[in-house]
């Protein structure tokens, strides 16, 4: 091959290769795309947002617990989604933490059942919100209540392989990595992971600093985004309501941090529900995700 045709050549692969759709770059990646159901803004019954769903490029969807066992399974089914986890439907109102046995008692009782769930759905993993720490609850106090619970849950999450994944959330508690570190080796069992939300921690310090230090302890993620430059000290909640990659988020070293922990698995969209109202939008936000995954 001479000079010229090498040339030639060189730049008819170049120029394919920019066409091609970000999601041929994203399977390089193990990496599959879901959403949480509770986001997605499609009206309709459960099996017309599931369908809906998997028409706009989801693989998978994250149930809450306490749905309709056999509508939710059905709908799965029919649709052709998977279940990438199941959300505990009770850690927030009735927190593990809660200094009210009764309360705790109700949290229990929800988280055991999002496990039966996602044993139904086939799903391998619950997120769980540990405990809130306010309204006279200490961070101390959260820590020790919260730990003693999910201890009691280990065995039944053991019996039914499915893993308790704890996800950090603005609840005034774990608001650094290596806090995470800590609660995870207080309950010390192979049975209870972190389910790491990338934009909740964009409030306190960069997520990619955050993954090498929880490493293969993240089990699950949720892909949010996040605008540093649009909170405030009044209102941080601002940096929310963005789309995926038209915040601040640094997308990049994301990636680059969960490939050096060997991060395989679902990633599953937390956005605002009118990004998934329509079979259109969703697809939109699917895009979005594929590019990410892609960088």
């Amino acid at each position: 091959m001479n000079r010229r045709s090498f040339l030639q050549t060189t730049a008819a692969a170049l120029a394919a290769t920019t066409l091609l759709p970000s999601s041929v770059f994203a399977a390089k990646r193990k990496l599959r795309k879901a959403i949480m159901h509770s986001t997605i803004g499609f009206k309709g019954t459960v099996m017309e947002k599931y369908k809906a769903m998997k028409a706009a490029g989801f693989e998978g969807v994250e149930p809450m617990g306490g749905m309709d066992q056999a509508e939710v399974i059905a709908a799965l089914k029919e649709s052709g989604l998977e279940a990438a986890s199941v959300c505990c439907h009770t850690h927030w109102a009735k927190p593990l933490s809660a200094p009210d046995e009764g309360t705790r008692k109700i949290g229990y009782d929800g988280l055991v059942q999002s496990l039966k769930d996602a044993k139904a759905y086939g799903a391998t993993s619950v997120l769980l919100v540990p405990g809130v720490a306010r309204n006279g609850v200490s961070y101390e106090d959260c820590f020790k209540r919260s730990v003693e619970e999910v201890k009691k849950v280990v065995p039944v999450a053991k019996d039914l392989g499915v893993k308790i994944a704890i996800e950090n959330v603005w609840n005034d508690f774990i608001i650094k990595p290596q806090q995470a570190v800590d609660y995870l080796d207080a309950i010390n069992s192979e049975w209870v992971g972190w389910h790491f939300d990338i934009g909740n921690v964009g409030r306190y310090s960069p997520a990619e600093t955050w993954i090498p230090v929880i490493g293969k302890r993240i089990v699950r993620l949720h892909i949010k985004e996040f605008n540093t430059k649009a909170m405030t000290a009044e209102k941080p909640g601002a940096g929310f309501g963005f789309k995926l990659l038209d915040g601040d988020t640094n997308w990049p070293a994301i990636m680059k941090a969960l490939d050096a922990i060997n991060y395989e698995g679902w990633g599953i969209t937390e956005q605002s529900g009118n990004q998934a109202d329509t079979v259109e939008n969703a697809k939109d936000l699917v895009g979005r995700v594929d590019k990410i995954f892609a960088l």
